[in-house]
């Protein structure tokens, strides 16, 4: 069957976006979708639906606290591992350690050679 670009266009015709009808509400001036509760202040057609929760916000006290901050210090910083000199003297990971060369990967059908 050939798909023409009528046919795409008409499939296209539905994929239109439409604005968002927001309502200003005449009270508060707050924006809400038609035929909805306004969330801030829980009131529909004149009448109250909801009460809303009002959020207590804590007020910070600016300046210096009488809190003195200690600093913290881990009581094993300064101490030395015993294997420290062991790991120091390896090499690192993955990494062939020099005068040594790899080894070579042996093919599926080799024999090792004595």
């Amino acid at each position: 069957m050939r798909h023409t670009r009528g046919h795409t266009n008409n499939r296209r015709s539905h994929h239109a976006l439409t604005a968002v009808a927001a309502i200003k509400d005449a009270k508060t001036g707050g924006l809400r979708l038609p035929h909805r509760v306004d969330e801030s202040t829980g009131m529909y057609r004149g009448k109250q639906i909801f009460t809303v929760n009002v959020k207590k916000v804590s007020v910070k006290a600016k300046g210096p606290t009488e809190v003195v901050a200690v600093p913290h210090v881990h009581e094993h910083a300064e101490e030395v591992h015993a294997n420290a000199e062991a790991k120091s003297k390896k090499a690192p990971a993955g990494k062939v350690p020099s005068g040594a060369l790899p080894r070579k990967r042996k093919a599926s059908g080799e024999q090792k050679a004595d």
